[in-house]
């Protein structure tokens, strides 16, 4: 099997659907034996990009970060969306969701984003693409 360079590991990430991007992440974190958000922050990383990219990134951003501004009434709701959307655990999810303002989504594409807003903003929370 060949190596993949960054480049084509985020293209392939890219074209995940929320769902299959969720099941990538347990699995990661299976195998690797970390916590969830870690994962996340590690996917995210090559997705910064150099510095070189600064004055593009000015023009057209394509790396946005969902923020969980508040729950709101639906706090249960929003806690299982942000398992559906992070695959973290009860536990965490809770301490984010009570954590608010925090990062539920680092470093993902605009339509990745605009669907986890959706999906947040359904259960009743405040929520703001960065």
């Amino acid at each position: 099997m060949a190596k993949l360079t960054t480049d084509e590991l985020l293209e392939a990430f890219k074209e995940l659907s929320l769902i299959e991007l969720s099941e990538f992440v347990k699995k990661f974190e299976e195998t690797f034996e970390v916590t969830a958000a870690a994962p996340v922050a590690v996917a995210a990383a090559p997705a910064a990009g150099g510095a070189g990219g600064a004055a593009e990134e000015a023009e057209e951003k394509d790396s946005f970060d969902v923020v969980l501004e508040s729950a709101g009434a639906g706090k249960i709701a929003v806690i299982k969306e942000v398992r559906t959307l992070t695959s973290l655990g009860l536990g965490e999810a809770k301490a984010l969701v009570d954590g608010a303002p925090s990062n539920v989504l680092e470093g993902v594409n605009k339509e990745t984003a605009e669907k986890a807003k959706a999906a947040l903003e359904g259960a009743g929370a405040t929520v703001t693409l960065k």
